[in-house]
């Protein structure tokens, strides 16, 4: 497994989410630490991955049980500043090298959604360490994250 990359699973297909998740548990079979953060996602269906906890570490810091997308404007900039949160999270876990694995799962979504700008998350990442792999997912790639990124995969549904 290649370390120290910035890795990107965008389009509009489905699987980024999965795809991601699934890097991570083979990082974590193999004893690495492995996080991932997931924005806009609202609560989960199931608490089925939180049991793949301890070795993967999930977390969400948004507040609200509605998806992004279904809140009032008001709920939304509550939202935002949870988000903001995790963000922050991110920031500090690769700049202290906690994890070995960073997944920032919908990060790409909270910048097509004006909650975070495209400079602060290169700030973020350029906060790790360089042998911290992170993979961002989102259906829209911001340029500027595309040229910043080892890897780019686009998942497109083809049919």
């Amino acid at each position: 497994m290649e370390r120290g990359t910035v890795q990107v699973y965008y389009g509009n297909g489905d699987g980024k989410s999965s795809a991601a998740l699934g890097y991570a548990i083979r990082w974590a079979s193999k004893g690495d630490t492995a996080y991932m953060i997931q924005f806009l996602k609202g609560q989960p269906e199931s608490d089925f991955i939180t049991r793949l906890e301890p070795e993967l570490k999930f977390f969400r810091f948004e507040r609200s049980p509605v998806a992004f997308d279904d809140m009032t404007e008001e709920e939304r900039e509550e939202e935002k500043k949870h988000i903001r949160n995790g963000l922050n999270f991110a920031r500090k876990a690769l700049g202290t090298g906690e994890c070995d694995l960073l997944v920032l799962d919908e990060v790409l979504g909270a910048i097509e959604e004006g909650i975070l700008e495209e400079e602060e998350l290169l700030g973020v990442l350029s906060q790790r360490t360089e042998t911290t792999t992170v993979i961002l997912t989102g259906r829209n790639l911001p340029s500027r994250v595309a040229e910043a990124a080892d890897r780019v995969m686009d998942i497109t549904k083809e049919k």
